[in-house]
């Protein structure tokens, strides 16, 4: 009955305020950190299954699955999937933010860019969040924030900086990767502005499965229907794994989180998943890893501690 409970507090509709990292409660540490490893290892995934398969019927096939897999979860934890008049408005900006742009773009500026550097432009998309929390949310970074955010964004450019001649072979690539990066940014921060009546895993179900329809008509107009029978064992499996954790597990604890902490903290929490995917690149798709990596793991690791851990400490 504990562990029914716990499980049901995780799936109810988020409340627009909450407290101090150092009064939060450890599920949402949990699932930060959960959040950081199964999307740093889903970027080699993606570039994966992107080799067999278009971006239009991939990210068609992730949303639909994915959408109805959550709005499954979400009934069976004892959820409605009726969604309140007042959250129907804001889930469709979410949905074209959160969902269309993000899946589009990261997914196009995939296939032009490596695994691991497309991970390090698409997770820009904290700083973009947490500049956008300011004049959207009227959100207020503390000192320790502020420090942690520049800790960040010194290992972003790290790892973006030794890259720029290669980024500058590939602008269309790159673009794409920072479009996907403003349009998630702005999502997070109108997601997080609603004071949701919606559980979140029926909205994120919702946004999903509203996002599958003009991405699944791109599909049919733009791309030939791919034969998914033909697809090799790596790809299978990392199509498989794409769909289990990224699309149904992250989609709802990302936004989750985002009920929980405020929007720099969250942000600034997930920026480790651009190290994941650098070394889970490494080690799956042999992208190579250097000093620069190494710094930049340091860097992100003590904004995470400046920003989350700190206050728990001095709590």
């Amino acid at each position: 009955r504990i562990r029914i409970a716990r499980f049901r507090k995780l799936t109810e509709p988020c409340a627009p305020g909450r407290p101090s990292p150092a009064g939060l409660p450890i599920a949402g540490f949990v699932l930060l950190a959960a959040v950081t490893v199964f999307w740093g290892v889903n970027w080699p995934g993606m570039k994966i299954v992107l080799g067999e398969v278009s971006p239009w019927w991939f990210r068609a096939i992730c949303l639909s699955l994915g959408g109805g897999a959550l709005l499954c979860i979400s009934r069976l934890s004892g959820n409605a999937l009726r969604v309140p008049v007042g959250d129907i408005q804001p889930l469709l900006l979410c949905a074209i933010f959160n969902m269309v742009g993000w899946h589009l773009c990261s997914a196009y500026g995939l296939t032009l860019v490596p695994a691991g550097r497309a991970s390090i432009i698409a997770f820009t998309m904290p700083v973009w969040a947490a500049f956008f929390a300011i004049p959207v949310l009227g959100e207020r970074a503390a000192l320790p924030v502020l420090a942690g955010l520049g800790l960040g964004l010194a290992g972003l450019v790290v790892l973006i900086g030794h890259d720029m001649a290669v980024l500058g072979t590939a602008p269309v690539g790159s673009m794409f990767m920072l479009g996907a990066a403003l349009s998630w940014g702005f999502g997070t921060v109108l997601f997080k502005r609603h004071d949701w009546r919606t559980p979140v895993a029926t909205a994120i179900g919702w946004q999903l499965l509203l996002a599958s329809v003009p991405v699944s008509i791109g599909a049919l107009a733009f791309e030939p229907v791919p034969a998914l029978q033909t697809l090799s064992t790596p790809a299978i499996i990392a199509f498989a794994y794409v769909l289990a954790f990224p699309m149904v597990f992250c989609q709802w604890a990302y936004f989750k989180i985002v009920s929980i902490f405020p929007a720099v903290y969250a942000a600034i929490g997930v920026l480790a998943v651009t190290v994941v995917g650098v070394y889970s690149s490494l080690l799956l798709l042999g992208e190579p890893v250097g000093w620069r990596e190494i710094v930049a793991l340091l860097l992100v690791c003590s904004a995470i501690f400046m920003v989350l851990v700190l206050p728990r400490l001095r709590g």
